[in-house]
């Protein structure tokens, strides 16, 4: 499994203090099994997964096989969708509910 991080990802888990251990868990289960634990997204967000942490708290990420194989890539803008295989998992964004879909 190719496992990539965005810089925001990366950002805000740094910021973590609390459930970190939480995210982490999370974030190897999603590894493990990434189509099982998320929950398909629509509209704007089209092509990613959202899983939560805990009650307010989501990770979003991209599973580039089931992105193609519905054809989100049409719609995901991923600038670097060729280089990588259908078995990696970009995660995203985290953070609480209206922060990790960019809603202020």
């Amino acid at each position: 499994m190719n496992v990539l991080f965005s810089d925001t990802f990366v950002k805000s888990f740094k910021k973590l203090s609390s459930i970190k251990k939480a995210v982490k868990k999370k974030v190897d289960m999603i590894i493990e099994d990434p189509i099982a634990l998320g929950e398909p997204l629509k509209g704007n967000f089209r092509g990613y997964y959202s899983c939560s942490v805990r009650k307010n708290f989501i990770i979003i990420y991209l599973h580039c096989s089931m992105c193609r194989k519905k054809g989100d890539d049409k719609i995901v803008t991923c600038n670097e969708c060729n280089k990588f295989p259908d078995d990696t998992i970009k995660f995203i964004a985290l953070g609480p509910h209206n922060n990790a879909y960019g809603i202020k």
